[in-house]
C-alpha cells in the first residue's frame, strides 16, 4: 500500500474516532457510487451528516483543508444527493462537514472539524 493510501485510511479512522467522542453515529464509512465516494456518513441530533475527509503528514504542502475546492464542495453535495437517493427515507436535516488531519510521523495529531462548509 502506498504510503499516501495509508495515511488517508489512518486520517479517516482518526476523524471516525473524533465524530464518535463527539457524540455522533457513523452510518456509513467509504460509501462508493459512480460519482466518486463519500469518506464518512454520519448522524448527530437528528442530522444525517456527509464528512469529507483531509489528511496530511505536514503543512509543507498547505493545509489540508486547502485540497477542498468549490469544484470538491459542489461533488460533495451532488454525492450526499446520490447517498440520499440510493437510500429512501426521511432526510430532513442534512449537511456536509469538513474533517482536516495533521498526522505527522512523529508528533501529535491535529484534528479541525469545521460543520457545514457548504
Amino acid at each position: 500500500m502506498a504510503a499516501k493510501d495509508e495515511l488517508g485510511r489512518r486520517g479517516e479512522k482518526l476523524a471516525a474516532d473524533h465524530l464518535i467522542a463527539s457524540g455522533f453515529e457513523i452510518v456509513e464509512r467509504n460509501w462508493r457510487c459512480s460519482q466518486g465516494e463519500i469518506d464518512i456518513i454520519a448522524t448527530k441530533d437528528s442530522e444525517l451528516v456527509f464528512v469529507e475527509v483531509k489528511t496530511r503528514s505536514s503543512l509543507a504542502f498547505g493545509h489540508p483543508l486547502e485540497a477542498i475546492t468549490v469544484a470538491k464542495l459542489a461533488r460533495l453535495r451532488r454525492l450526499a444527493a446520490a447517498w440520499c437517493e440510493a437510500h429512501p427515507g426521511h432526510h430532513f436535516a442534512i449537511r456536509i462537514d469538513a474533517i482536516a488531519i495533521l498526522a505527522p510521523m512523529r508528533g501529535l495529531v491535529e484534528i479541525e472539524h469545521i460543520q457545514r462548509v457548504f
